[in-house]
């Protein structure tokens, strides 16, 4: 049983490294790929994997077997062409996620048009913010408090449904400080450590960056 996500980054600007290294440095499996192979070069003394290729060509994502790829980001946003053409191939392909950077709202839909599941502005969401989101499978969004700590929004487990908070004891299983319940986009400080939770609820915690990936 594969033990990490797999993701392949497309473009090698500063958002796509900065994706790229939070991934691997978090002990992701992570390939690298650039069109410029000064780029790859460059890149190739921090990520182990770094590829020089053309993903808007079908026989390349192929080739470098794309299609077995968990989570493909697409950089290339000041490139909308290559990015539709990438994000198209990448699905085509088979790939279950595909994140693709925008430089605007009208590159946004058409992004989510041609396949995108998710698709980011930089100047909102920063590549590390990103990586970060991406390795914490399940969490919504994630604020970071300080290098150790962030504020996570976390979907509300189908294990965890039909349960109480005092049931999951999730501060002594995963070390979270609940700091709020949100449903039907109502947010609740006032705990109620009994209501039972359903797939329609949200947990705000606070948590240490090192437990997050104990939530599966």
């Amino acid at each position: 049983m594969k033990q990490n996500k797999t993701y392949a980054i497309f473009g090698l600007g500063r958002y796509g490294i900065a994706v790229a290294k939070e991934l691997v440095d978090n002990g992701m499996e992570v390939i690298a790929i650039d069109t410029e192979q000064r780029i790859v070069n460059d890149a190739a003394a921090y990520l182990p994997v770094c590829k020089c290729a053309d993903v808007t060509d079908a026989e390349v994502i192929s080739r470098l077997g794309i299609g077995n790829i968990d989570t493909v980001i697409v950089c290339m946003a000041s490139n909308l062409e290559a990015s539709v053409m990438a994000v198209t191939l990448c699905k085509e392909a088979g790939v279950k996620s595909v994140v693709a950077k925008c430089a605007n709202e009208m590159h946004q839909k058409i992004l989510l048009r041609v396949g995108a599941d998710q698709v980011v502005f930089p100047e909102n969401e920063s590549g590390i913010r990103l990586a970060k989101n991406l390795i914490s499978s399940g969490f919504i969004d994630m604020i970071s408090l300080s290098k150790d700590v962030s504020i996570v929004e976390i979907d509300v487990k189908e294990e965890w449904c039909g349960k109480n908070l005092i049931e999951l004891n999730l501060r002594k299983k995963y070390g979270f400080n609940i700091v709020a319940i949100k449903k039907a986009e109502k947010v609740n400080v006032n705990i109620n450590p009994e209501q039972v939770l359903d797939a329609e609820t949200t947990l705000i915690v606070i948590a240490n960056v090192a437990k997050l990936g104990k939530i599966k």
